[in-house]
């Protein structure tokens, strides 16, 4: 549904997500989004986080919590995110499929490399009959 600024190097996704979406603007409102784990901290950090859905992080283990698990609760929420998510996986993985979205691209142009990723994004969209309304 959304393709984000392509940036090069290793920049964590979280941080690339709050420098598009800036946390002081009301952006989910009236959107909601589901999000995976690298996005830990989005709660805190964007206003309406009953529309931000992540996944439970099983918690740490301690002299206090031996073992730790989630609530079946916790699970069966966390099975109906993957549901949703491995769509999400597909489609990146069928992007990567164009050869041109993988290898390194030797152009100096930040619009050409966002227009290769859209094209990619688009031509799978049309290929699996995928319409955005």
């Amino acid at each position: 549904m959304y393709v984000g600024r392509t940036v090069a190097g290793s920049i964590h996704d979280y941080k690339l997500f709050k420098l598009e979406f800036d946390p002081k603007i009301a952006w989910f409102k009236s959107i909601k989004i589901d999000v995976d784990l690298g996005y830990q901290g989005i709660k805190t950090d964007y206003q309406f986080s009953e529309n931000i859905c992540i996944p439970y992080k099983k918690p740490r283990k301690s002299n206090k919590n031996p073992e730790p698990k989630l609530t079946d609760k916790q699970k069966s929420e966390n099975k109906l995110i993957s549901k949703k998510r491995i769509y999400v996986e597909n489609a990146i993985s069928g992007i990567k499929r164009f050869q041109i979205c993988v290898n390194r691209l030797r152009s100096k142009s930040n619009f050409f490399k966002d227009t290769i990723i859209r094209l990619a994004a688009g031509l799978f969209n049309l290929k699996n009959n995928f319409i955005i309304q």
